[in-house]
């Protein structure tokens, strides 16, 4: 599977996702799209990073945005945590890992002393044609709101 890369565009893709339907990558042309990878629901960094996208949504759909939030979790699990923290956007359960392949998140990474595989947390922001015009590798959740909304809207 190719990898994503800045000003190409974004080869169609599906998965599971909260809603009621699959996610098809092609339904939102005409929005810009934040895809923002995280490493496991219900933890606290991860639990932020979602409520500050929550916390922000008019402003998002202000600027013709759509967030879509991706990890390895079941789509039941993601169900519970969006609930639990009322999100008002959908989270993609990426399982097989095809959609981590594609945007080249899955890394090794320290935890505990051990080195394991798992999610670099990242967000992609693509254009209203499908283009990927933005990346943020190694997220920091404390700063990331603010220079995703700072970026959009240089660019709106």
């Amino acid at each position: 599977m190719t990898k994503i890369s800045i000003g190409k565009p974004v080869p169609s893709f599906e998965a599971d996702s909260t809603g009621d339907t699959p996610f098809q990558l092609s339904e939102y042309q005409g929005k810009k799209i934040i895809i923002y990878f995280y490493p496991k629901d219900n933890t606290p960094g991860c639990t932020q990073e979602g409520k500050d996208f929550r916390d922000n949504i008019e402003q998002f759909k202000a600027l013709n945005t759509v967030i879509f939030g991706v990890s390895r979790d079941s789509v039941k699990v993601h169900q519970g945590f969006k609930t639990k923290q009322e999100f008002p956007f959908d989270l993609l359960s990426d399982k097989e890992e095809k959609l981590c392949q594609l945007f080249d998140v899955i890394k090794m990474k320290n935890m505990y002393g051990k080195q394991v595989r798992g999610i670099e947390r990242s967000t992609f922001l693509i254009d209203e044609e499908g283009i990927l015009i933005h990346q943020w590798r190694k997220v920091k959740v404390k700063i990331h709101i603010d220079e995703v909304l700072e970026k959009i809207t240089e660019l709106s």
